[in-house]
């Protein structure tokens, strides 16, 4: 059973404190409702499966090779991500502080607002950063890899035929080249920097926000959570951010990598 609200019960004193609403029993409220919803989505996922047949193909030919050869659905996030990134990055490196990041939400994120109960307005910027993570950078990758990702690789857009003869002039450049670096030392300093600015683009608020200069939600999220909590989730958002951007760059620019800088860490 939740937490009650009986006067002189101390969840009911903490949920006063903080300022909750006033919170019901589990059993019927929230279990009826679960029970509900897995009962609407088991017909919906039954009804889908009987009606639509599964895209199975033919038996496994070592001598033919599929085009494009698709990796299961649920890792073509990660094989859209391969388009943008460094094998590396993309199969290892960002995977990898997924995970680490994943596992880091409960010491970096304290606040108890939020706890057993459903609520956006208190927990803005948590809510939104993990939709969109979720729905955004790994839902749509999905998406994209699944319809719009044909032979070849090549993108096609919903409707259009997949011609296994297309080919694309392939302009993609590194960003120092395309800001005019000729040089190895002046493409690997011009990347650096850039590179810098795309994590560390937060670095110079922290000072600011340490004497409570800046937007009071901001000031509040900040003295909420300390430096070094802050510092943490600020550096995952960034790498997390980091995606969209290298994708809109490579979509507008054609830009291949921001910084190379050896045979692994290609950026």
């Amino acid at each position: 059973m939740a937490d009650t609200a009986a006067a002189g019960d101390k969840p009911a004193t903490k949920s006063k404190e903080l300022n909750l609403p006033n919170r019901i029993h589990t059993w019927p409220y929230l279990v009826r409702l679960e029970f509900l919803c897995s009962l609407i989505v088991m017909i919906v996922m039954t009804v889908w499966s009987i009606t639509i047949d599964a895209p199975l193909e033919e038996p496994a030919n070592p001598n033919r090779t599929p085009n494009p050869s698709k990796a299961p659905w649920y890792f073509l996030g990660l094989q859209e991500m391969l388009v943008y990134f460094d094998p590396w990055m993309a199969g290892v490196v960002l995977p990898s502080l997924i995970i680490v990041g994943l596992m880091v939400i409960p010491f970096i994120d304290s606040n108890p607002r939020g706890n057993g109960y459903y609520t956006f307005k208190e927990r803005k910027f948590a809510v939104t950063t993990f939709m969109f993570g979720f729905l955004v950078l790994w839902v749509v990758l999905i998406f994209l890899g699944t319809f719009m990702r044909g032979p070849g690789w090549y993108f096609f857009w919903p409707g259009q035929y997949w011609d296994p003869h297309k080919t694309v002039a392939l302009t993609n450049v590194n960003l120092p080249y395309l800001l005019g670096a000729r040089t190895n030392a002046a493409q690997f300093i011009i990347g650096a920097v850039a590179t810098g600015a795309l994590f560390g683009w937060w670095l110079p608020l922290v000072p600011m926000l340490k004497k409570g200069k800046g937007p009071q939600p901001l000031v509040d999220f900040f003295r909420s959570l300390g430096v070094v909590r802050f510092s943490v989730t600020m550096g995952l958002f960034a790498i997390m951010m980091s995606l969209p951007i290298k994708m809109i760059l490579r979509w507008t620019l054609n830009v291949k990598y921001i910084w190379v800088c050896g045979s692994y860490f290609n950026i």
